[in-house]
């Protein structure tokens, strides 16, 4: 399996050299070159297996240049009960007749960010393990991709971590599980602006590919396609918990914020796995929504951004758009390009001459929650059945109603545990979400990070000076 740019100038390279670049070198991303499809006897071999075991299988799709018997190993590494929580890893839990929950939120930071990052974490180490090599991450995060990286990849053989994060823009919780890991190997960057500030800048950073490659610079946000791959693996997971035989369909409500965790079903449908359709929900930030709506993607500004109690969804600009672009202009790196130079001069594009694809041949609708949305089904859904969802949670619970069919399971992607927007909780049911046992102090901890202006050149000095080499 090897891959190329969804802007066509790069030549076919496999898995870990791709793992290891993020951006491709002409700015596009990383997809296969021919996408794998599923069986029906491979769907029903698999309903037996064990979560780490599952993975391997998915992920061997993807993955040729690593032996069978690493990866194994490596899947059986990150998904564990002890990192978990339970033989489970990912819980199917119904919230009533109509919903349920897969539950992606029971790993070390309590997000779903944890299923793809424990993966990562073993594959980077495996790799620059086998090269003799160092790899920088620059990322950015709204809230819980940073710290599904840092705990993934603290102590880490050959890798450093630079995080950048939107400064006063994320829960008290999430900034506590970030800034109060002191391994020498992690390094926080809270920048003056938004989470697309951040995200513009790393960006801007591995597209200087002089920079890139003096200071080995590597990424873990969604653009890393080992990232989509890993979270294949849970919409084949939950498919195969709510059926029981091979041609039976199932929807999927996913909070999106920046279009990694749907890309992944996404991906998984066109592979074949018996998706009904991609129910895509967003906050108050409603760029996506707008776009399967309406056929026009034009993201907002920075001011134009709102911060709302779903804080990790306060994201106009989704990187991992541009792969669902892709297939949607029949991979045509050359047209994918010219859609993104007219996106920077034009600040939009418009695709409404394919709005009837959408769902028609993709499965894809889209509606969008607020505030006060928010707040009515965290307490709705607690008071009917006893279950406590956090805000993104929420939004996905609350778009996913509209679009339920009758003999169809609807499965809402968790996407964190609650007592990480402990506020929103306590709006909506007028107490706190208590946190786990083992976290009930982390608030409280030394917190180590360095605030910066929304500054390229800024940054660009800091991993300079600290960066592994």
């Amino acid at each position: 399996m090897n891959y190329v740019s969804t802007r066509g100038g790069m030549a076919p390279l496999p898995f870990s050299d791709i793992l290891l670049e993020g951006l491709a070198p002409d700015g596009g991303l990383a997809v296969p070159q021919t996408l794998p499809k599923l069986t029906a006897a491979q769907l029903d071999a698999w309903r037996p297996l064990a979560y780490a075991d599952l993975a391997f299988e998915v992920l061997s799709l993807f993955i040729t240049d690593i032996p069978a018997e690493d990866l194994r190993r490596l899947t059986r590494a990150a998904y564990t009960p002890t990192i978990f929580g339970s033989e489970d890893i990912v819980p199917l839990r119904p919230l009533d007749d109509k919903l349920s929950l897969l539950g992606l939120s029971e790993g070390p930071t309590l997000a779903f960010k944890d299923m793809a990052m424990q993966f990562l974490g073993q594959a980077f180490e495996y790799v620059l393990t086998k090269r003799g090599a160092t790899l920088n991450i620059l990322g950015a995060t709204s809230g819980d991709t940073g710290s599904a990286a840092e705990y993934a990849l603290r102590g880490k053989k050959g890798v450093s971590v630079f995080m950048l994060s939107p400064h006063g823009r994320m829960s008290a919780f999430q900034r506590a599980q970030m800034y109060s890991l002191q391994d020498a190997n992690i390094h926080n960057i809270a920048v003056r602006g938004v989470f697309d500030d951040c995200q513009d800048i790393v960006k801007a950073l591995a597209g200087d590919l002089e920079f890139k490659a003096a200071c080995h610079l590597g990424a873990v946000n969604s653009i890393n396609w080992g990232r989509i791959a890993s979270q294949i693996v849970y919409y084949v997971h939950g498919w195969l918990r709510a059926t029981t035989k091979a041609d039976q369909q199932v929807s999927f409500a996913v909070p999106s914020g920046n279009f990694g965790n749907i890309l992944a079903g996404h991906i998984a449908r066109r592979m074949g796995l018996p998706i009904r359709r991609l129910v895509l929900a967003t906050n108050e930030n409603n760029v996506l929504e707008e776009f399967f709506r309406t056929g026009i993607y034009r993201p907002r500004s920075a001011q134009q951004t709102h911060a709302t109690s779903s804080p990790s969804m306060d994201i106009s600009r989704a990187s991992n758009f541009e792969r669902f672009i892709f297939d949607l202009v029949g991979a045509d790196g050359a047209r994918v390009k010219a859609l993104w130079s007219q996106l920077a001069k034009e600040g939009s594009f418009d695709l409404s001459g394919q709005l009837g694809e959408f769902d028609k041949d993709y499965g894809f609708v889209a509606g969008a929650s607020s505030h006060a949305d928010r707040l009515a089904t965290i307490r709705a859904t607690y008071d009917a059945c006893g279950v406590l969802i956090d805000p993104h949670t929420a939004d996905g619970v609350k778009v996913a109603r509209a679009f339920v069919e009758p003999g169809i399971p609807m499965l809402v992607l968790e996407t964190a545990l609650p007592a990480k927007f402990s506020d929103t909780i306590q709006e909506a049911l007028g107490r706190p979400a208590p946190p786990p046992a083992a976290l009930a102090g982390l608030e409280s901890l030394p917190q180590r990070f360095d605030v910066m202006d929304n500054d390229i050149e800024a940054v660009r000095r800091y991993v300079r000076e600290h960066a592994a080499l």
